[in-house]
């Protein structure tokens, strides 16, 4: 499958380099959906709750209730996964708490593994949470075995190249996909059709995001190819 994403900070849908600079924003959330209406589903991440900013509470509710939407950003404590749950959040995606196993019982008990993924974003070969503030000191593919019992995918981003337009690491997304049989979705730096063909053999989902909001990438080529 094709994900494109939408990234609220400060209320507007925006994309980052790297996580930490804001390099465009683009329309209103309404907007995007109704670009993106021709896929199955959204990726939706409120990085103001990634980073402990904030939160765009409203704007994720909005979403959910008119898409099928994979949501997250800040969700470390299962009331904050339950309440998604309860928004119409199809998934719930989890980075930090995932290192909490005792959180993570929680928000697998609180909504089910199957409805969980889990984010292993990796930076300098090393996983990093909390908005990619702080490096784990471990690899993503040395950490799925342990993470496997606790949900039905992983979300990876490769954010070296996260936002930057230049193509992303296929060699990293092929171990990953060694390193386990669950569902996986590959992110950052994702910018050509090319790539996106060598995921699908792969067995690979992509989440796209600024090679589509800047053209790079289009909508209806991708749409097709989607289906």
């Amino acid at each position: 499958m094709i994900f494109p994403c939408i990234d609220l900070m400060g209320g507007r849908v925006v994309q980052l380099v790297q996580g930490r600079e804001r390099a465009l924003e683009a329309g209103t959330p309404a907007e995007m959906l109704e670009q993106f209406a021709a896929f199955p589903e959204i990726q939706v991440i409120d990085l103001d709750a990634a980073i402990g900013s904030g939160s765009n509470d409203a704007l994720v509710e909005f979403l959910a209730a008119r898409a099928r939407c994979r949501i997250g950003g800040g969700v470390r404590s299962a009331e904050r996964a339950s309440r998604l749950s309860q928004q119409g959040a199809h998934r719930i995606i989890v980075g930090t708490a995932a290192f909490d196993r005792n959180l993570l019982d929680e928000i697998v008990a609180a909504v089910g593994r199957e409805r969980l993924i889990i984010a292993l974003d990796s930076k300098g070969g090393e996983v990093v949470v909390k908005g990619w503030r702080e490096s784990t000191g471990a690899a993503a593919e040395k950490m799925m075995g342990q993470l496997e019992p606790y949900c039905s995918g992983f979300l990876c981003t490769y954010v070296d190249k996260e936002g930057m337009l230049e193509g992303t690491d296929l060699d990293w997304f092929r171990r990953l996909r060694g390193a386990t049989g669950l569902e996986l979705t590959a992110a950052g730096g994702i910018t050509t059709i090319a790539e996106i063909r060598e995921l699908q053999k792969l067995g690979i989902h992509a989440a796209l995001g600024m090679a589509i909001y800047t053209g790079k990438l289009d909508l209806k080529e991708l749409a097709e190819l989607a289906r």
